[in-house]
């Protein structure tokens, strides 16, 4: 599984991306399942933000779904931190 997260927006508004492949990883069932949550309750368009919050794109192999602050679900915040975190 390959998981992409896109933000934009901020005070900045510097885009930041970061990918990661599950493939072969031990953790690989954790991701899958946070994923598929993700996917389950995620927007398929880009909802209305605030002023200079974070908009994301978080796509799981062919499908994306679209959050932004503040009202992202716990399950897209954990995703979106994960992936930008270990992501490249």
């Amino acid at each position: 599984m390959r998981i992409r997260v896109r933000r934009t927006g901020g005070f900045a508004g510097i885009e930041r991306r970061a990918e990661v492949d599950t493939s072969g990883r031990p953790d690989a069932p954790s991701w899958h399942t946070l994923a598929d949550r993700v996917l389950t309750s995620g927007r398929s368009t880009p909802p209305a933000g605030v002023p200079d919050g974070f908009r994301y794109e978080i796509t799981v192999d062919d499908r994306t779904v679209y959050a932004a602050d503040p009202r992202l679900t716990e399950d897209e915040r954990e995703l979106v931190s994960r992936v930008l975190k270990e992501g490249a």
